[in-house]
């Protein structure tokens, strides 16, 4: 259990009411990562959404098994692993440690339920997610963009 006032300080979480932040920071827990620790690999049963509280998590897609393609750095105060809020099964893309770290690891049926109790709370939590996963896809196309004009110039 994470204390309430801590996940309180979470910024997607700011606007809950006390009652609603107990139940989310009673299925929530602080992991302390090292470096090269995965939080999760591609595949892996999606039943957390985290969030990077310290250090920085790497985001890889693996293109073969033995080859990992970096998608996205993320640093204290981003979300991720949220596909598990969107009924999907599994984590898309492994999760991995690029320093020491602390991340909240929240149990998603706690959230889901919470939304449905709520669901201006689950508007507003989708939104915010919805706008993070933009952006994100977004950059990952002008990176995708980028390698290809450097092949195809050479």
């Amino acid at each position: 259990m994470l204390d309430s006032e801590r996940l309180k300080g979470v910024e997607i979480f700011s606007f809950l009411r006390p009652e609603q932040v107990d139940k989310i920071s009673s299925a929530a827990a602080v992991i302390k990562l090292k470096l090269g620790e995965c939080v999760y690999e591609k595949g892996a049963k999606a039943t957390h959404f985290f969030i990077v509280l310290k250090g920085e998590i790497e985001l890889l897609y693996a293109i073969k098994e033995d080859m990992m393609v970096p998608i996205d750095e993320l640093t204290a105060g981003v979300m991720f692993g949220s596909c598990a809020c969107f009924d999907m099964d599994a984590y898309f893309l492994t999760a991995k440690s690029t320093t020491d770290s602390e991340v909240l690891k929240i149990e998603t049926k706690v959230l889901r339920k919470l939304f449905e109790e709520d669901s201006r709370v689950g508007y507003v939590i989708q939104k915010r997610i919805s706008e993070v996963y933009f952006k994100r896809y977004i950059a990952a196309m002008k990176n995708l963009r980028e390698v290809v004009y450097n092949l195809s110039s050479n």
